[in-house]
């Protein structure tokens, strides 16, 4: 999400959580049986030249190269991106009256959401032309999938399951780390059976279970990118992209100047 920084405000969490009629939300474990998360470092295993402009919404991998959402209104891109270089290979504009945000691979389309708007977009993998919209209630903020369903974020702890044909709503997942309820989930990846969350206006990612919604481990990503190149409030860590062919994952932010490819490892 954005960081209203000139308003001082923050976007508010989805209005539609507790919605009358919405699908049953996924029960929470009992308190008793939740461990603690693991905790988990990095190791910065390659780094990559990434646009310094991007406002980073969402990042997917494959087939050798990236894809990538970008926000903010009358910037918002959908873009085909070389790793090694962070050259752009390809750029689509989004309308200038929407502000872009998550972005997932299903098939062999590319979904991605609007914040506010309750608009989403489709385009065709090879060609990136726009297949059709659809629309959504409350605001889009991640989005990922797990090859049945897509699964949504909209800055609360819930997340959402999407029918991938219809976008109709087909179930809730309710975040929590031993009770506490996970606010602000941005962007959104599975990796390995796990839903791995950015937490906006943070430097850790949540490693969640898609069955329960517990937070099994914190990936603490604190210097990856130093302070000292962080040229605004917003740019913060925003930007998971998983390669499932090689197991590698890539982790960036909302205008980071770099791009980098992680091993997570536990903390000692």
């Amino acid at each position: 999400m954005w960081l209203l920084a000139a308003a001082g405000l923050a976007p508010a969490c989805s209005p539609d959580a507790a919605q009358p009629g919405a699908p049953p939300v996924v029960a929470e474990a009992p308190q008793a049986a939740m461990s603690a998360p693991t905790m988990y470092t990095y190791r910065v295993v390659n780094t990559y030249p990434h646009d310094a402009t991007a406002f980073t919404q969402g990042l997917i991998f494959h087939d050798g190269v990236l894809f990538e959402s970008t926000g903010l209104v009358g910037a918002s891109s959908l873009r085909k991106v070389a790793l090694e270089t962070g050259e752009v290979i390809e750029r689509r504009p989004v309308e200038t009256r929407y502000f872009a945000e998550g972005l997932t691979l299903y098939g062999d389309r590319l979904v991605q959401l609007t914040w506010q708007a309750g608009l989403g977009f489709v385009y065709d993998l090879a060609t990136l032309e726009v297949a059709r919209t659809f629309t959504y209630a409350g605001e889009g903020w991640g989005l990922t999938n797990d090859e049945a369903k897509l699964i949504m974020s909209d800055g609360s702890p819930t997340l959402r399951f999407l029918d991938p044909s219809t976008f109709e709503e087909v179930g809730r997942l309710d975040v929590h780390d031993r009770g506490t309820p996970v606010e602000d989930l941005n962007e959104l990846e599975m990796v390995r059976g796990e839903i791995y969350a950015n937490v906006w206006q943070t430097d850790r990612i949540a490693r969640i279970s898609p069955e329960t919604g517990q937070v099994t481990g914190w990936i603490d990503l604190a210097g990856l990118l130093p302070a000292t190149e962080r040229t605004s409030i917003d740019a913060v860590l925003n930007g998971i992209a998983w390669d499932e062919a090689r197991g590698r994952l890539f982790v960036t932010g909302k205008l980071w100047p770099r791009l980098f490819e992680i091993a997570v490892e536990r903390r000692r």
